[in-house]
């Protein structure tokens, strides 16, 4: 009797830790979570002078956790000429990626973002401010 009850124990103690585990895991995933949403929120895109931009390449990039962008940013003459998206870590923000042709196309950064991709499109903008700014 002894040992059926040793055994339940055993069982229920590693059920316990498992439950915690769980909880602990989940609090964490929904903190960072809260934490990308918050720096997306709080990301702000200023305006760029391009003909203060020496004609030349650039790269830049931001990172919110769940999101990050790397772009490549030719300016020529005064003007945005491309962007290469080098690299784009996203949820489900792929169609984000259209924005680079509008922000060339209207030769500024603070164009409207995807709809749909609204992160995405935050952070692929502040991965070009970065690399005309920094």
């Amino acid at each position: 009797m002894k040992e059926k009850f040793s055994e339940k124990r055993i069982i229920m103690c590693i059920a316990t830790l498992l439950i915690l585990i769980v909880l602990f895991s989940a609090a964490v995933y929904l903190q960072s979570v809260a934490d990308y949403q918050n720096a997306v929120k709080e990301t702000t895109i200023g305006e760029v002078d391009f003909s203060a931009i020496p004609d030349g390449v650039y790269v830049g990039e931001y990172d919110v956790n769940f999101i990050y962008a790397k772009v490549e940013v030719t300016v020529q003459n005064g003007e945005m000429t491309d962007i290469v998206i080098l690299k784009h870590k996203q949820e489900r923000g792929k169609a984000a990626e259209a924005v680079v042709t509008q922000m060339v196309a209207e030769q500024k950064i603070d164009v409207d973002a995807v709809s749909g991709a609204t992160n995405s499109s935050t952070v692929i903008k502040k991965a070009v401010e970065n690399a005309l700014c920094h």
